[in-house]
């Protein structure tokens, strides 16, 4: 799996991940970080998720990162903005209001890229990416950040009954990857109704990544 893989799904619309609302997940305990109206949050490899809809709707500030320029168009579209283009380093950054979202690699990011962060919400980031990412990706996660409090989603099942994505990131591996910058709190375990994609149990797991000062 590699950018090809991505850019690829997005040009035959093969986005079964993208979800038709908001999720019930970061509705019911977003309110755990504690952020402000007018806080500026991070949805990295965000894709035009509704979520981001729903963020904008309540309030904050919010700068996403996608790697297919084609979901970012349509993230724009469908929320009826036209956004200002230009190039940003070795990403093109599309803003207007209180949105702004970096098309390209995020390891291409820099925190004078991103700005201000008050908190991330990662649903789709961490899990989309193999193990030989996820390392690099966790440090350069609160690099980008300056270590903002987190939302993070991920799913734990038997990894043995599916290649993913999306991947199983079990509670152990969360602290191996953030233990050292953030206290990990689980804030729920939902079953995931009819398993993933009928072919094993699987479980969201809620955690709010607390800073350590």
């Amino acid at each position: 799996m590699d950018k090809t893989f991505w850019h690829a799904k997005w040009q035959r619309n093969e986005i079964g991940f993208h979800e038709p609302q908001p999720n019930a997940l970061l509705i019911r305990h977003f309110p755990a970080l504690h952020l402000s109206r007018g806080a500026r949050v991070f949805v990295p490899l965000c894709g035009k998720s509704l979520d981001i809809h729903w963020l904008l709707a309540q309030g904050y500030q919010v700068v996403g990162c996608e790697l297919s320029p084609l979901a970012v168009r349509q993230l724009f579209a469908e929320l009826g903005l036209t956004p200002h283009v230009s190039t940003c380093g070795r990403v093109t950054r599309y803003m207007t209001g209180e949105l702004c979202v970096f098309a390209g690699d995020i390891f291409d990011l820099t925190p004078d890229m991103m700005g201000r962060v008050d908190g991330v919400y990662d649903r789709a980031a961490l899990i989309a990416l193999p193990p030989a990412l996820r390392d690099a990706y966790a440090a350069h996660l609160p690099a980008l950040t300056r270590s903002a409090p987190q939302l993070l989603v991920c799913l734990d099942y038997d990894q043995s009954c599916r290649a993913g994505p999306p991947f199983s990131v079990d509670a152990a591996e969360v602290r191996q990857y953030y233990a050292a910058l953030f206290n990990p709190v689980c804030l729920a375990t939902v079953p995931v109704p009819g398993g993933l994609k009928g072919i094993c149990p699987a479980r969201e797991v809620v955690w709010h990544l607390i800073p350590i000062r």
